[in-house]
């Protein structure tokens, strides 16, 4: 079993038990320790793993905290612990005291469902008030594993890290800000749609005006995207049996045999997410040929586009008004929403 399934074993574990965990020694046993064990550590081993790691602050002698991971008899990484339904906001506290005066690196506090790790970006040896990195076991995404894997005994790398923690910090501080305007659009915010709508003009009463519609206006795109994804993956089993089926009665033409990538399957949902508001999206269709594929409405005589895609490092894509004949380079899938307007346009005259 590899990492992430590891990980992802351990997330459905948490839902299981959370409820059923009164203490905080009954969330370290059931959550805690074997998050550790599914980083590759012991935690029976105290040349790996060191519980109650003594920290001497100050006059204060004997200070001690949950755990310490160990490399080469020195902490690397410190952690502390909580009940599962204890706010990690109100906690940091005592981590960071601990932090100061170790030699460890990394810091780690934790109520067995959110991880937020620590380390000294702003000042050398002295804990960041804020983590680089926050998991949250009942909606990790793939993402978060990633990141977590960098923490695991095979792949611990500090440098690496702390390469990378910067930047992740940078991109929790930017989520954070983009969560709180689209919850509640400051003024600011707001001005900066009324600006671009009105050359730049903008008033205080315009301001009161556009508060709701800009936050009603995120919610709805939000709702979109949502809506668009799930529609895809609802559909992506039954795709994946019809590219089996088309492959195998397809006939072979001058030894060459079709194959469905990868690659075209994803151009193909991003073409069924852009036409999903115009057509119904059982009417998208697609098919596979050797030297192209077509993505269809209704009939295979009825083209949107073509994806010429048999060679991963020139992606390229052709429309039914031109016949086909202009092969277009793109450099990524993401381009195929600058097509949107030329898509939607041709799929309209078959309806």
């Amino acid at each position: 079993m590899d990492f992430k399934d590891v990980v992802k074993q351990l997330a459905e574990r948490v839902e299981k038990l959370k409820d059923s965990l009164q203490t905080e020694e009954a969330t370290k046993n059931a959550l805690i320790m074997p998050f550790l064990q599914s980083l590759g550590y012991d935690v029976f081993n105290p040349y790996e793993i060191v519980p109650e790691f003594t920290c001497d602050i100050g006059i204060k002698k004997g200070e001690k905290i949950d755990y310490a991971i160990m490399k080469d008899g020195e902490p690397i990484i410190l952690i502390e612990c909580k009940h599962w339904k204890q706010n990690l906001n109100f906690h940091d506290n005592q981590l960071i005291r601990y932090f100061n005066v170790s030699k460890a690196k990394f810091g780690l506090l934790t109520n067995g469902i959110e991880y937020n790790f620590y380390t000294d970006l702003d000042k050398a040896n002295v804990m960041d008030k804020k983590p680089f990195l926050i998991v949250n076991m009942l909606t990790i995404s793939d993402n978060d594993i990633e990141q977590l894997k960098k923490f695991h005994k095979s792949y611990y790398n500090e440098q690496e890290i702390l390469s990378t923690a910067a930047q992740l910090q940078i991109m929790l501080a930017i989520k954070e800000i983009i969560t709180r305007e689209f919850q509640n659009p400051s003024d600011e915010f707001v001005r900066y749609f009324i600006r671009e709508i009105n050359d730049g003009k903008s008033s205080i009463k315009q301001v009161e005006q556009y508060i709701p519609l800009v936050k009603k206006t995120i919610d709805n795109y939000i709702n979109d995207v949502i809506s668009d994804r799930l529609n895809v993956a609802i559909s992506t089993s039954n795709e994946k049996q019809q590219v089996v089926a088309e492959v195998e009665t397809e006939p072979i033409k001058q030894g060459r045999v079709i194959e469905t990538t990868e690659t075209e399957l994803q151009g193909y949902y991003i073409v069924k997410a852009i036409l999903a508001k115009t057509i119904p999206s059982s009417h998208i269709t697609y098919k596979d040929n050797v030297d192209y594929f077509a993505i269809n409405v209704d009939s295979v005589f009825n083209n949107v586009c073509r994806f010429h895609f048999n060679n991963e490092d020139n992606l390229r894509i052709s429309f039914k008004t031109d016949e086909h004949k202009e092969k277009i380079k793109i450099d990524s899938l993401d381009d195929i929403f600058n097509f949107s307007e030329q898509l939607i346009e041709i799929a309209k005259r078959y309806l």
